[in-house]
């Protein structure tokens, strides 16, 4: 079994490349940010707690999250393996998953980042926000504050991951092609 987690601040091309990856490598693609908004539009408890948060530019609480994503790979038993996109998010959250799947006898793999300059992301998320729907891409101040979390909150990930030596840094600019091939190139050696 193979499980990744794709990682990068918010507008890196995670959800792109990943729905690239799970085909090619035949796993299993668990977005959090899909499955919150899965629950946003159908207004569960979930969707309105969530988007609380998400429209502040904040994260969901761990235990919500971590909740929401052990129901997630439950659903899907038979998997080759996963791609974790949009968690973990904090080291209690990294913490929590690998101890998830410990005790199913299982690891991850390797951390794949995608490294893009922020305002490159800025450009990015203001151009997704015309089409997307979602308002949190829509304001530039959101935005930022977004990165703000990512770079307190998130970006301390890289060290945990690195002291397993299963970090994997990757040039995320470039085109779709090119980065899923950087992306793959460090997936053929996990």
């Amino acid at each position: 079994m193979k499980n990744i987690v794709l990682f990068g601040p918010p507008g890196a091309g995670k959800g792109t490349q990943a729905d690239f990856l799970k085909d090619l490598y035949n796993l299993v693609h668990i977005s959090t940010g899909d499955v919150f908004r899965f629950n946003i539009k159908n207004k569960t408890d979930l969707g309105i707690l969530a988007k609380k948060y998400m429209d502040e530019g904040n994260l969901v609480p761990d235990e919500v999250t971590i909740n929401m994503l052990k129901a997630e790979i439950a659903k899907n038993k038979d998997a080759n393996g996963f791609i974790f996109d949009g968690f973990p998010r904090t080291q209690s959250q990294a913490e929590a998953l690998d101890n998830y799947l410990t005790e199913k006898g299982e690891q991850i793999n390797g951390m794949v980042a995608l490294e893009v300059p922020e305002d490159v992301l800025v450009t990015r998320l203001l151009e997704r926000g015309k089409t997307s729907g979602r308002t949190d891409d829509t304001d530039e101040t959101k935005i930022r504050n977004r990165f703000n979390e990512y770079n307190t909150k998130t970006a301390v990930l890289k060290d945990y991951f690195e002291a397993q030596n299963k970090y994997y840094g990757i040039n995320g600019v470039g085109s779709v092609a090119e980065i899923t091939q950087r992306i793959s190139n460090v997936f053929d050696t996990l």
